[in-house]
């Protein structure tokens, strides 16, 4: 009788605890669900920083692997074009920019028959060339278009031909135009403080 109710109560508690485990894991799933609903439907807040340079906002978006390569195609293809595995990708980013500048001189030398104006206009795929020639001025309008993209990856460790656990952790960035050119990038990771770190700093 004794043997009988430990197997019942044993089953009833694995039920219990297995139930549990299911239920925590729904919950975190709705709530990705949610925050994801949410930050599709949300819009980009663009903003000025305190020294006036323009800033960006968004609500992460958090994406499984499968949902990665069957929602987003294209970032996919992004990834693997630098032979980066989507398995080992710990977060991707991509932003689109925009330079505006402006510009007038005074020519030299040149002789342009009063009240003529001459426009000239060149869309050159990431670049667009607008501008005029008036009297002894030329202006120009220069436009430039980017994305940058960004992907943090697991960096395997190597022995012969097989690759397990994690060597480090890299950052790998690279642009839509050709005509730009990367100078620097860096990548901070900042680890959260434990409690019983907090409390003795305090």
């Amino acid at each position: 009788m004794n043997k009988t109710l430990f197997i019942v109560a044993l089953l009833a508690t694995t039920v219990a605890i297995g139930s549990s485990i299911l239920l925590c894991r729904s919950r975190q799933e709705i709530r990705r669900l949610e925050q994801n609903q949410e930050a599709l439907l949300g819009d980009v807040t663009l903003y000025k920083t305190r020294s006036e340079r323009s800033a960006a906002s968004v609500a992460v978006l958090e994406l499984r692997v499968d949902e990665l390569r069957r929602l987003r195609a294209d970032d996919a293809r992004e990834i693997r074009s630098l032979r980066v595995r989507l398995n080992r990708a710990e977060s991707f980013a991509k932003s689109v920019t925009e330079t505006h500048s402006s510009a007038s001189v005074v020519l030299r030398d040149t002789v342009i028959v009063r009240d003529t104006v001459k426009l000239f206009d060149a869309d050159l795929g990431h670049t667009t060339v607008r501008g005029r020639v008036a009297h002894d001025s030329l202006y120009v309008d220069i436009e430039q278009r980017d994305t940058i993209f960004q992907v943090v990856h697991r960096v395997p460790r190597k022995f012969l031909f097989f690759r397990f656990g994690t060597k480090a952790i890299h950052q790998d960035v690279w642009t839509s135009n050709p005509a730009t050119k990367i100078v620097y990038t860096q990548y901070i990771e900042l680890e959260r403080a434990k409690r019983g770190t907090r409390r003795r700093r305090k």
